[in-house]
């Protein structure tokens, strides 16, 4: 059975999880501290310390460069859910890239604006001192200033995923591939404080995304 290390907010552990439940089978759910991230260290070697991580028997997956999807992939080819077919490869690639600089890029800091609300008190110095070490001292409290122009920001990235909807229940063709949960990940990074909702002017992407918390791969056998 797989184990997914993870803590819940991370766009790319919501991606690898939701993948996982898609999936239909049975796994376990491992929580880390944001702020300590010895365990994972210890799990690879001292190859890694970011999430998510997976571990399958002796197995122990992780990501060798921000654009490898080495998780995901893994999970795919374990049990054959047609998430990257050969077709379609040049432009998942494209998006995925899309999707984890543009939304996430937006989305994060509109989550993060909230930080206090999920991150657990014994962790607030160890969250507050990575983010304005990697963003700059007083970052979060500008993102707050920013919130409504980040709003609208946002609502603009996703114009092309409402766009590409307009025809297709899926971003790409009638069945979620792999973007599908990469986009649903970075939104549900965004949504996790729950101080948000997707955007009325974006009424397919709310619809796809109710589609997406829900099919099980049982349900796009017949969408090959």
């Amino acid at each position: 059975m797989i184990e997914l290390f993870q803590f819940s907010w991370s766009p790319h552990c919501i991606v690898a999880r939701r993948i996982l439940e898609f999936s239909g089978h049975r796994f376990k759910i491992t929580h880390i501290p944001n702020g300590d991230r010895a365990q994972i260290w210890k799990l690879t070697g001292g190859a890694y310390y970011a999430v998510p991580v997976i571990r399958d028997g002796q197995q122990v997956i992780f990501e060798m460069n921000e654009d490898s999807q080495v998780i995901a992939k893994y999970i795919d080819a374990k049990y054959t859910l047609g998430l990257f077919p050969a077709e379609l490869e040049g432009v998942q690639s494209l998006l995925w890239r899309f999707i984890e600089s543009n939304v996430e890029g937006v989305g994060f800091k509109l989550n993060d604006i909230h930080w206090k609300e999920f991150v657990p008190p014994a962790d607030h110095l160890r969250f507050l001192r990575h983010k304005e070490r990697k963003f700059g001292r007083g970052c979060i409290d500008q993102w707050r200033r920013l919130r409504p122009s980040l709003l609208e920001q946002l609502e603009a990235e996703l114009l092309p995923f409402e766009e590409m909807l307009t025809y297709k229940p899926f971003l790409l063709d009638a069945r979620p591939r792999f973007v599908d949960f990469d986009l649903y990940g970075m939104l549900g990074n965004f949504l996790f404080s729950g101080h948000y909702s997707l955007p009325k002017s974006r009424p397919r992407l709310r619809e796809w995304h109710e589609r997406m918390t829900q099919i099980k791969i049982p349900e796009t056998k017949q969408a090959k």
